[in-house]
């Protein structure tokens, strides 16, 4: 005897909830048929349907096909309970995962249950106004920080094509703490000097920039003071009194004036993280309160400060020093400029301050001016630019005002009339000359 049931009543859409009981059918391969579609392969009689006379099941629910059957026992009402929450019939239930049923991710989401995402019609422009605005502020932070001194006056010199400006180094003390002095080893010394001086041509039109060291020695005459060494003219009149000088000696106009300080130059090295300097000898010096061996090396403010002024140890004396200032300011633009630096704003801001405080410019210098002379310096220091000393006949020329040095004449008229005609590419064979001829010494 094989049993099927067939498919039960359709759900009472009116009724949600109802359970219906399915209606099993008995069939064989014979010809005997039950009462009512029941039929068996024995003979023997169908049981009864569920829901009839006699079956043993409950009355079916009200409006069913079926009567209700007399035999079905009877059974006190339950307690009567509030009606409990409503749920869609067993069909229209959404299916559940194992384990129960998950938590809606919709909660703590915004309304409509979707987080939104960032627009990058709005991020764009914020991250490019950004980028935009970071050079101006740095460059306005430099800006503000810088003093101003009147150091040009009136000038009846013809100007010079290109743009040249006075870099000075002054050694006064005068602004320095007691303790800032023992840290940098400057001692107690009174009075206006120079430790260095520099010209910085930048030509434009494509031709390379070429920074000009004029050693402090020089022997040159000083306008109402006759002749003495050039930073006598900064200790008898300052800034104003060496631009003149400096115009009466090479025949340049000064366009703008840049001067740095003891103390400023030691803490733009400490700002930017310190300065990676190239020793060639060691060198060692008691009143510079330095001692350095020989090699590529990390300098920070002091050192730095102590390589470029130490003087007595050099037995190149004075010539030396000025080689080794514009290797330490190479080292510093080079640093200041590089992308560790500008890339990170806490390093590149507190640079930008540092540097503003650390120089003096005349009061003529303007925003453009100022960004001409840091790309020079930038030029300089890299492979684009020309470094050279003005040429020297006697280093140790003897004068009423001590040992000085004398310029050798011929070579500092042609290093000075191709300044003068903006045709810096003369000067390239000179610095070549000039750079093979210290690497051998």
């Amino acid at each position: 005897m094989r049993l099927r049931f067939g498919r039960g009543r359709s759900p009472d859409r009116e009724r949600p909830g109802t359970v219906y009981r399915a209606r099993p059918r008995l069939w064989s391969g014979g010809a005997q048929a039950g009462p009512a579609g029941w039929g068996l392969d024995d003979g023997s009689p169908a049981p009864a349907a569920p829901g009839r006379p006699g079956s043993g099941y409950p009355d079916p629910p009200p409006g069913s096909p079926y009567p209700p059957d007399p035999l079905a026992p009877q059974y006190p009402p339950g307690p009567q309970y509030p009606p409990g929450p409503q749920y869609p019939p067993p069909y229209q239930q959404p299916h559940q995962p194992p384990g129960g049923p998950r938590i809606p991710h919709t909660l703590g989401l915004p309304r409509g249950g979707r987080l939104r995402r960032p627009r990058l019609r709005r991020i764009v422009p914020l991250v490019v106004l950004a980028v935009i605005a970071y050079p101006f502020v740095l460059a306005i932070v430099a800006w503000t920080s810088l003093d101003r001194v009147d150091a040009l006056g009136s000038s009846d010199r013809a100007g010079t094509p290109g743009r040249t400006f006075l870099v000075v180094g002054s050694d006064s003390r005068d602004e320095l703490s007691a303790e800032e002095r023992r840290n940098l080893g400057t001692g107690r010394v009174r009075g206006r000097r120079t430790d260095t001086i520099m010209l910085l041509h930048v030509p434009g039109g494509g031709r390379p920039t070429v920074l000009v060291s004029i050693p402090r020695d020089s022997y040159v005459p000083i306008p109402g003071h006759g002749s003495n060494k050039i930073n006598a003219a900064y200790a008898f009149g300052g800034p104003r009194l060496l631009v003149r000088t400096v115009e009466q000696a090479t025949g340049l106009r000064i366009d703008n004036y840049v001067e740095t300080g003891l103390g400023g130059f030691a803490a733009v090295v400490d700002a930017v993280g310190g300065v990676e300097v190239c020793v060639s000898r060691a060198l060692r010096d008691t009143k510079a309160h330095i001692n350095v061996k020989a090699g590529c090396q990390e300098f920070d403010g002091r050192t730095a400060l102590g390589y470029a002024r130490a003087r007595y140890s050099d037995p190149r004396g004075d010539l030396g020093r000025v080689e080794r200032q514009r290797k330490v300011l190479s080292a510093i633009v080079s640093r200041t400029l590089s992308p560790s630096v500008l890339a990170v704003p806490w390093r590149s801001i507190p640079a930008a301050h540092a540097g503003g405080n650390a120089l003096t410019v005349d009061e003529g210098t303007s925003p453009v001016a100022l960004g001409q002379f840091v790309l020079g310096m930038r030029a300089a220091a890299g492979g684009g630019g020309l470094s050279i000393t003005v040429p020297v006949g006697n280093p140790n020329y003897q004068t009423s005002a001590g040992s000085s040095v004398l310029w050798d004449q011929a070579g500092a008229r042609r290093l000075f009339s191709a300044l003068r005609a903006n045709d810096t590419e003369k000067i390239r064979p000179l610095a070549e000359e000039q750079k093979d001829l210290f690497s051998r010494s």
